[in-house]
């Protein structure tokens, strides 16, 4: 396989799933305002830190309000990583590869670019918002279904789903830490009324209030939470079920390549943290402190992929 269509696989679909994280991270942002009094601006802050953006949406605006940020999340071109942007990429990367993809991929993607077109042709208004959220995840579902359901097991489908984990993972801790370290309005509400909706906002936003329900009887525990989005393997957008695909995949590659990459290395080392601490441990040590730990590993696990593209030119 040429290196040229691992990296335009691998970053269609950390696009893709970007794509849907954002949205997502909006979901959780719009979710915990309804919580406070007053404007809810200010929570704004933390969604955009988490997102990765604050300094950039600085350069672009002289103040921070909820519908600057979330128009900034969702449709500004000069934020690589609004939603828009994302989709713009993903499909270029898809183009790009078009010959690996089988048709209902491509046009799983094609679709979901036009409708976002035109969804985000205008600023939308706080009633719009609902609607558009749940139209972003609808449509970066159905490109992860045709490519599930209809791509050979091989190299292709190794490569685009280790960057859809790693982008997952990335965004299951960024959201987590919105709700932990930078939207709990003070030490005084953990525990309160405010801080059980908050929690089960996060919950929402990343699709897991049902199953949360199932596996903890439904009561909002920071300490179950966490233990939920980050060490529970059957949860498919926890750290731990990201990094037992990502080991996966990587072995995979491996297995068909005959060699072992740094790569490997390091997605085994983060897995191995992942199995072998429990979450009191995490607590206790500094749940945030945790969170932007795990982040930069995520992140160098990225970089090591996509140095080792050259491996498979």
């Amino acid at each position: 396989m040429l290196g040229r269509t691992a990296n335009g696989l691998y970053w269609m679909f950390r696009y893709f799933e970007r794509a849907e994280n954002i949205a997502r991270l909006i979901d959780a942002g719009l979710r915990m305002s309804l919580t406070r009094s007053g404007t809810g601006d200010d929570d704004w802050d933390g969604v955009l830190q988490s997102a990765g953006v604050r300094e950039t949406y600085d350069e672009g605006h002289s103040k921070l309000t909820s519908a600057d940020a979330i128009d900034y999340l969702l449709r500004d071109r000069s934020n690589p990583s609004s939603v828009m942007s994302c989709v713009d990429y993903g499909r270029n990367n898809a183009r790009m590869v078009r010959t690996a993809l089988t048709r209902e991929t491509w046009e799983a993607t094609n679709e979901f670019w036009i409708e976002l077109k035109a969804l985000l042709s205008k600023r939308l208004k706080a009633a719009e918002l609902p609607e558009a959220i749940d139209a972003i995840k609808h449509r970066a579902g159905l490109i992860r279904g045709a490519f599930h359901g209809s791509m050979l097991r091989n190299e292709l489908y190794n490569f685009a789903r280790i960057g859809t984990f790693i982008e997952r993972a990335d965004n299951t801790s960024r959201i987590l830490d919105v709700k932990y370290y930078v939207l709990l309005p003070s030490v005084s509400a953990v525990g309160t009324s405010i801080d059980n909706i908050q929690w089960e906002s996060i919950l929402r936003s990343v699709s897991a209030h049902r199953s949360y329900s199932w596996a903890y009887d439904g009561e909002y525990r920071a300490m179950n939470i966490a233990d939920f989005l980050i060490l529970n393997g059957q949860m498919p957008r926890s750290l731990a079920y990201c990094y037992e695909k990502i080991v996966s995949e990587l072995g995979y590659l491996a297995k068909d390549y005959g060699e072992r990459l740094p790569a490997h290395d390091t997605a085994d080392a983060i897995r191995k943290t992942l199995q072998t601490r429990a979450i009191k441990e995490i607590m206790d040590q500094g749940l945030h402190e945790f969170l932007e730990d795990f982040v930069t590993r995520n992140n160098q696990l990225g970089m090591e992929i996509s140095d080792g593209y050259r491996f498979y030119a």
